[in-house]
């Protein structure tokens, strides 16, 4: 008995016949048969084609109010003259509220200076809030910032001013418009929230005012943007007097 062992060439695949003939020098035999050699099984790393910018013209702040049966508000965060208003995407971009459905009011302000000018004002029950995307530039800061308190001092409700507000030297950028608004924060401790990734400076606040009493305050690891976002638990106090509005 012989025993005949075939070995492919490196990297080679496929099929051939192969036959075998055999002789005593009198007599002689010959058996054919099909080698098949198939390829190793691979483990590529998958691929996907480039995928274009997708929107669907979808307002997300409404989408996500209506699976959940909240009120929305949205406006473009740039002034009616902007350029950004003619600019694809960008126009698209602004401020929203979603808040459970118990709003009595909403109204829409613009500061007369820098490039993101809205102000969204939503009236509570409770409390009235007012939502900012203050400027990066500090002169136009401190004029943004002489108009919101001039604004909200104009609430008989106690009040919250929330957003992204660019101070680059955290609270004490906007210590003396705290002291004359009557605010203070709700990041006691001055957690950081810029940039998400390792953050190390404070530039997104909210603010309270007298007659609100927070109750848990926190900056969660959260990296779906440059900015990590702020959670703030608080009550409004029963009974909290109504706020002096100022004179003009």
């Amino acid at each position: 008995n012989r025993t005949v062992t075939i070995t492919p060439a490196t990297g080679k695949t496929g099929s051939t016949q192969v036959t075998i003939s055999v002789s005593d020098g009198t007599n002689s035999a010959s058996s054919s048969f099909l080698v098949t050699v198939q390829p190793p099984p691979t483990n590529n790393a998958p691929t996907i084609s480039a995928i274009a910018a997708q929107t669907g013209m979808v307002n997300q702040a409404e989408h996500i109010a209506g699976e959940l049966g909240h009120y929305s508000t949205f406006q473009c965060k740039y002034g009616a003259g902007s350029i950004n208003q003619l600019i694809p995407i960008v126009r698209k971009q602004g401020n929203a509220f979603l808040s459970a459905p118990n709003v009595h009011g909403e109204r829409f302000h613009y500061f007369d200076t820098g490039i993101k000018r809205l102000i969204i004002e939503l009236e509570l029950s409770d409390v009235c809030v007012f939502l900012v995307h203050l400027s990066l530039k500090f002169r136009q800061r401190q004029y943004q910032l002489r108009s919101l308190h001039d604004l909200i001092l104009q609430s008989a409700k106690p009040v919250i001013v929330a957003g992204d507000f660019n101070t680059f030297w955290g609270t004490h950028e906007i210590y003396l418009f705290m002291r004359a608004a009557g605010l203070r924060s709700a990041n006691t401790a001055g957690l950081p929230s810029f940039p998400a990734r390792t953050p190390r400076i404070e530039l997104d606040f909210i603010l309270v005012s007298e007659g609100i009493e927070v109750t848990d305050f926190r900056v969660p690891d959260v990296r779906l943007s440059d900015h990590r976002p702020l959670v703030c638990d608080f009550e409004v106090r029963s009974g909290t007097a109504a706020r002096a509005v100022s004179a003009a």
